[in-house]
């Protein structure tokens, strides 16, 4: 057994090996992550925050045997350098009314950031996408980001486009909040991207530069209660909209399972912005760039509903350039709000 950064590593190797080594082994498993207790989410880093991504842990793994075999010892290769600045894209806070969610409390969840080097997360409220009074939910939001997260949290108020006062929340969000985005709920609150008021949304916020984050989803359909169970948001409206107001700022957030293949780079090539809260395959991020402009993908975790380490897994195993990674980092996510 040998570490590896923040990996702990036991390899086993064939008898014929082991029997030429002055100390075989004993393990029967290839390769292990240890994990610190209480986190269960992929691609949690272990004892302390590594820089090592899953490819380089196999890769350093296989070096390891083949160097136990022949030299007892191999040196792992180092950590690839990240940019200094870490924003997420997509933070809730309150309780998710269905079941209660390691870091619902925002001090647990801004402590959870700034460990892990977050210098900035827009936070949205789970209560504004389930709740009717979405004038104390947004004073609720911006409450907690100033209590809690002062200097790390920007709050991103929301407004209920079926609602016939949504205008006047949305002035309130603006003149009164000074917030620099709006998270919207389309599918939790009855609407659809085609309604007027939505053209109208957008008009308002290009001309007040202010930023709109879309969440095509919150929960995996498969597992909504039955008494909540909603559609994927249909984002194909969109590209048709923007070329209308092409100095809006668009983020679809939690988009992969509501957006097919064919639709991304049409949104894409329109402007809009993506998170990689849902992005499941292993190298995800960098297929992602691979198809799309490096300028439309931003850090997202959608924590806590989902664990923070599995969305900064995703970014550390795709094979990106350092200028890719800061972008997804950072400095995307800043031009946004610019």
């Amino acid at each position: 057994m040998f570490e590896v950064g923040c990996w702990v590593l036991e390899v086993s190797v064939p008898k014929a090996v082991c029997a030429s080594t002055p100390h075989p082994p004993h393990s029967t498993t290839l390769a292990r992550e240890i994990l610190p207790r209480g986190n269960h989410a992929a691609g949690v880093s272990g004892r302390n925050n590594s820089n090592i991504s899953r490819r380089e842990f196999l890769r350093t793994t296989a070096t390891a045997a083949v160097g136990l075999a022949a030299l007892g010892s191999q040196a792992a290769a180092p950590a690839p350098r990240e940019s200094a600045g870490l924003i997420d894209t997509n933070v809730s806070l309150g309780r998710w009314p269905f079941r209660r969610l390691p870091l619902d409390e925002t001090p647990k969840l801004v402590a959870k950031l700034r460990r892990h080097g977050v210098t900035q997360a827009w936070a949205g409220s789970f209560e504004a996408a389930f709740g009717t009074d979405l004038a104390t939910a947004n004073a609720r939001l911006v409450e907690e980001c100033r209590k809690h997260g002062r200097g790390l949290l920007v709050p991103f108020g929301s407004v209920n486009l079926a609602a016939g006062d949504w205008e006047m929340e949305f002035n309130r969000c603006v003149e009164k909040h000074r917030m620099r985005g709006l998270r919207l709920f389309p599918n939790y609150h009855g609407y659809k991207l085609d309604d007027p008021a939505f053209k109208k949304l957008l008009s308002l916020c290009a001309g007040k530069k202010l930023a709109v984050q879309i969440a095509a989803d919150l929960e995996d359909e498969r597992t909504q209660p039955a008494s909540a169970a909603v559609p994927h948001v249909d984002a194909k409206p969109l590209p048709a909209l923007l070329k209308r107001f092409p100095t809006a700022r668009v983020m679809l957030l939690n988009w992969q399972r509501s957006v097919p293949a064919t639709l991304v780079s049409q949104l894409a090539a329109a402007g809009v912005g993506f998170d990689i809260a849902t992005l499941e395959n292993v190298g995800g991020v960098a297929e992602l760039i691979g198809k799309i402009s490096p300028e439309r993908v931003m850090f997202g975790s959608h924590a806590p509903f989902f664990y923070f380490e599995s969305a900064l897994l995703k970014l550390k195993e795709s094979a990106l350039s350092e200028t890719q990674a800061a972008s997804v980092r950072e400095l995307n996510a800043r031009r946004w709000l610019a």
